[in-house]
């Protein structure tokens, strides 16, 4: 007898909060220089998060005329980079998901201190291939918030969105019928730190 191709994957949410300054405090940085990459978050000289995080440039000048290269990996990990245009005296936001920051480099020249961040918001690879989706257990936490199901990257299209609610001690079970629901360019996930606890994904 055959046994089921279904595979489980088991997530824990990330909960470290938006901390603006936690790749790089804020500094003088020369023209096409990188960052000194040595906030809290850092380690000898890099970053690793627990889940795919946003990277935030913020400028206390006007940046909007260059841009910063962000390296680092993807959540696969697979070697990523980043243009982010910086901002007017304000923070300037990414797009990527990075699982892993090593470098952050000025195309231009800053017009005065810069520091790097993360935001919010976090993203996790479940699978990375062609796969059905067919269900899933979220255990809350004490925020609610909405999960959303994508394909191609943490920030890409959406294909599912579920929502937790704010009772630690609430389960929510979701069975999708049929064959499940197809994620052509892998299936990934991407929330606000800290709305669920732990979460199993169902997929074959």
């Amino acid at each position: 007898m055959s046994g089921s191709d279904v595979k489980a994957v088991f997530i824990t949410a990330d909960t470290q909060a938006l901390d603006a300054d936690g790749i790089s405090a804020a500094a003088a940085v020369g023209e096409d220089a990188n960052l000194t990459i040595g906030g809290a978050l850092a380690s000898g000289g890099s970053c690793t998060f627990d889940s795919g995080r946003v990277v935030t440039i913020l400028s206390a000048g006007d940046d909007s005329g260059i841009s910063f290269t962000v390296t680092g990996t993807d959540v696969s990990g697979d070697s990523q980079t980043e243009s982010i245009t910086g901002a007017n005296a304000g923070t300037a936001t990414g797009a990527k998901y990075f699982k892993t920051v090593t470098a952050i480099a000025a195309v231009g020249d800053p017009a005065g201190n810069v520091s790097a961040g993360i935001e919010k918001a976090a993203g996790d690879v479940i699978f990375a291939g062609r796969c059905r989706m067919d269900g899933l257990s979220i255990v809350c936490s004490g925020t609610a918030g909405t999960l959303s199901f994508t394909t191609s990257s943490p920030a890409g299209t959406s294909q599912l969105k579920i929502g937790s609610v704010a009772s630690a001690t609430s389960t929510r079970d979701v069975t999708i019928p049929d064959e499940g629901l197809l994620y052509a360019s892998g299936l990934y996930v991407q929330y606000t730190v800290s709305t669920f606890g732990t979460m199993t994904v169902f997929h074959a």
